[in-house]
C-alpha cells in the first residue's frame, strides 16, 4: 500500500468569467499549477486569503471539478476516471455550515444512511444498526435517530454531518471550515471529535481554515495558497515556528492576541487583494510583500525544496536571494 493516497501534480483550473457586455471572456486561473503529495493517516491544512483557490483545490480533489490540466490520482488512480459512486465511497466532505448542509425534512436516522441507499449497500436490515453505532461513535445518543434537524444544537448537527461523511467508512475526508459556524464552546469538542476518529477509523483530512489555533491544533502539515498556487509547504511545528515566506509570515501576524493593549496587528499586506482576473506579473506577491526585490516584480519564483516541504520566493534562490530587498 502507497504512503500516497492523493497525488497532485501541476494541477490548474481556469473558469472563463464576463468582463461585460460586448466584451470576451477572460480566464481566471483559481488553481494555477499546484503540485502536493498527501501522505496516508496525516492532516493536511490548506490556509490563504477567501479568493485563494482552497474551495476550488478541494472541489477538484473531490472529483466534483474536471482540472482544466494537471493530472490528479486516489491512491494511484486518475481521480477523474473513478466511477462516481466508488469516489463517493473513497472521499467525503463536511462542509461548513450544518445548518445548510442538512436536509430539514429528513430524520438524523435519514440523513445518515442516505450514503448507504445512494451507494445500494445490500443490507438494508443493517442499515439503523450501522447509523446507531455512528451515532455513538460522534457522541450522538441513539434517541435522536427520528429527530429532525431544527431540533438539534449546531453542535449535534455537524456531528450528524460527520456520522453521514463516515457512515461508508472513507479513506480521505476533506472538512471546509468545519467549526466556522460553531460557538467557541463548541469548536474544540468537533476537533477533538475529529481528532479521535482519525485514529480509530485510520482517516487522512484535509482541513481548509482560516483560523490558524485549528490549524495548528489540528494539523500536521500545512499548504500556503495565494492567488492559485501553494508558497509555502511545511510541518506545522516548523511552518508555526519559523516561517519562511513573507506571505506565510503576514498570515501569522495577523493572529489578535488577548492583550488589549497591543491592539489589532498591522499585517503591512494593505486593504487591496490583487484582481485574480489581472495578476501582478512575476511574484503575484510582490506588491503587498515587504521583502520585495528589484527581479520580483519580473521573474516568477521558482519552488525551491526546503526541510519539510517548500517555499516558492526568490528570497531562497541560491542565485536570485541575494540582493538586498529594497522598500
Amino acid at each position: 500500500m502507497s504512503e500516497i493516497i492523493v497525488s497532485a501534480s501541476d494541477v490548474m483550473r481556469t473558469f472563463m468569467i464576463s468582463a461585460g457586455v460586448f466584451r470576451a471572456k477572460r480566464p481566471l486561473h483559481a488553481v494555477n499549477g499546484v503540485t502536493l503529495d498527501i501522505r496516508r493517516g496525516e492532516v493536511l491544512a490548506i490556509v490563504g486569503e477567501s479568493g485563494c483557490g482552497k474551495t476550488t483545490l478541494a472541489k477538484l480533489l473531490l472529483g466534483l471539478l474536471p482540472p482544466s490540466g494537471g493530472d490528479i490520482r486516489l491512491d494511484g488512480r486518475p481521480v477523474m476516471t473513478i466511477p462516481r459512486l466508488e469516489m463517493a465511497g473513497l472521499v467525503q466532505p463536511i462542509f461548513q455550515d450544518p445548518y445548510s448542509s442538512l436536509n430539514p425534512r429528513k430524520s438524523v436516522g435519514a440523513i445518515i444512511t442516505l450514503p448507504l441507499v445512494v451507494q445500494k449497500d445490500q443490507d438494508p436490515s443493517t442499515w439503523r444498526r450501522r447509523a446507531e453505532e455512528m451515532m455513538a461513535l460522534v457522541g450522538l445518543p441513539p434517541r435522536l435517530y427520528n429527530n429532525f434537524p431544527n431540533q438539534l444544537s449546531g453542535g449535534q448537527r455537524q456531528r450528524v454531518a460527520i456520522a453521514r461523511a463516515l457512515i461508508n467508512r472513507p479513506e480521505v475526508v476533506i472538512c471546509d471550515e468545519p467549526t466556522s459556524a460553531l460557538d467557541v464552546s463548541v469548536q474544540s469538542q468537533i476537533l477533538n471529535l475529529l481528532q479521535d476518529l482519525r485514529g480509530e477509523l485510520n482517516l487522512t483530512y484535509i482541513i481548509i481554515s482560516h483560523n490558524l489555533a485549528v490549524v495548528e491544533h489540528m494539523a500536521t502539515r500545512v499548504a500556503v495558497m495565494y492567488l492559485g498556487r501553494i508558497v509555502e509547504l511545511a510541518e506545522t511545528d516548523q511552518l508555526f515556528k519559523a516561517p519562511k515566506h513573507p506571505y506565510t509570515m503576514a498570515l501569522l501576524e495577523s493572529v489578535l492576541t488577548p492583550d488589549p493593549s497591543l491592539g489589532i496587528p498591522d499585517t503591512h499586506l494593505g486593504a487591496a487583494y490583487p484582481n485574480p482576473v489581472d495578476p501582478p506579473s512575476g511574484c503575484t506577491f510582490h506588491p503587498r510583500c515587504a521583502q520585495v526585490m528589484a527581479h520580483c516584480s519580473v521573474q516568477a519564483p521558482k519552488r525551491v525544496p526546503v526541510e519539510g516541504g517548500h517555499v516558492e520566493c526568490h528570497l531562497f534562490d541560491a542565485n536570485l536571494g541575494k540582493e538586498k530587498a529594497i522598500a
